[in-house]
């Protein structure tokens, strides 16, 4: 593992030190860019709890992902306005007290979801996840108190304690905490007692239960934490853009979480951000060339599936050694 461990040392240097390099070069979108690295890849480890560690191909995280990012629109819209909201809340423009209800929010909701869902396996599974999304997708575009489908704008960025976030380097370190942070608790999850049975469930949940454990509120407890992770990026991605629309519950974006998980290396510790880098570059590189970058994506992708099913992880740190 000390391979792999340099590797994600050199990655979480590399992901601090681009920034740092364009502030002083007075480059600020490569600084948006690294933002939005930071961001998505804190979305993929979200689901890569429940889709590297427990085997759950949810194609319904976009739900999560939208309820992070409408829950910091609505707050600050409130709290701009005035206006109260239920029980007399005033809504609030301060980002820790909007990712506590945007995780609070989605793990009671990825708590009905999952229960009804993990009821059912394989395609099921992916289909039940899918329609829940979509439910909520498009409960988003007929909801007129909060733009509709033309979604709701931002004015002014969410704060944190401390930093001025319209500053797009402050803004960035609070991304690269919290990813860092939700790293450091991905890695003991995975090495913990419930990290070593979720894995375990994934592999052959009969012969778990056949120990006495219950492999349904294993997979539960996961999908719920997943969901709560999801929605804090959802949160970021909201305040990075200054505005939140439907399309952030699309199917469209659960795809692309899976994705990136992929091109990474399901279930490793810094997949998502090796997959979510690449993909972002690639975005900004060939999306500078040709419209139809996307074609060129797919044939990576099926390159990754074909011949590296490790994903970039795979390929730089070797076969994982873990569960």
């Amino acid at each position: 593992m000390n391979r792999e461990v340099s590797i994600n040392a050199a990655m979480a240097l590399a992901l601090l030190a681009v920034p740092i390099i364009a502030l002083q070069m007075g480059q600020t979108f490569t600084i948006t860019l690294a933002t939005r690295i930071a961001i998505l890849a804190l979305a993929a480890t979200g689901l890569n709890l429940a889709l590297g560690l427990g085997g759950l191909v949810s194609f319904g995280h976009a739900a999560f992902f939208g309820i992070g990012g409408y829950a910091a629109g609505i707050l600050s819209a409130h709290a701009l306005s005035g206006e109260p909201m239920m029980f007399g809340f005033e809504g609030s423009q301060s980002m820790p007290v909007i990712w506590l209800v945007a995780a609070v929010v989605a793990g009671l909701i990825g708590l009905g979801i999952g229960v009804v869902s993990l009821r059912t396996s394989g395609v099921y599974f992916i289909m039940i996840t899918l329609a829940f999304a979509q439910m909520i997708f498009y409960f988003a575009i007929s909801w007129p108190a909060y733009g509709g489908e033309d979604g709701l704008s931002i004015a002014v960025r969410n704060g944190f304690p401390g930093l001025n976030t319209m500053r797009p380097m402050e803004f960035f370190l609070v991304a690269y905490g919290l990813l860092m942070l939700t790293l450091g608790l991905f890695s003991l999850m995975r090495s913990s007692r419930f990290g070593a049975a979720l894995q375990a469930v994934r592999q052959n949940d009969v012969r778990v239960a056949s120990i006495g454990i219950k492999p349904f509120p294993i997979r539960l407890t996961a999908f719920v934490l997943s969901a709560m992770i999801t929605a804090l990026a959802g949160a970021l991605y909201a305040d990075l853009n200054r505005f939140v629309s439907p399309s952030m519950f699309s199917w469209h974006m659960s795809g692309e979480l899976i994705v990136l998980i992929i091109l990474g290396g399901t279930g490793r510790l810094f997949g998502p951000l090796a997959g979510t880098a690449l993909y972002v570059i690639l975005e900004f590189v060939l999306g500078g060339m040709t419209e139809r970058w996307q074609f060129f994506l797919g044939l990576i992708l099926l390159a990754v599936v074909l011949f590296a099913r490790g994903g970039v992880m795979g390929l730089l740190a070797g076969k994982a050694r873990h569960g």
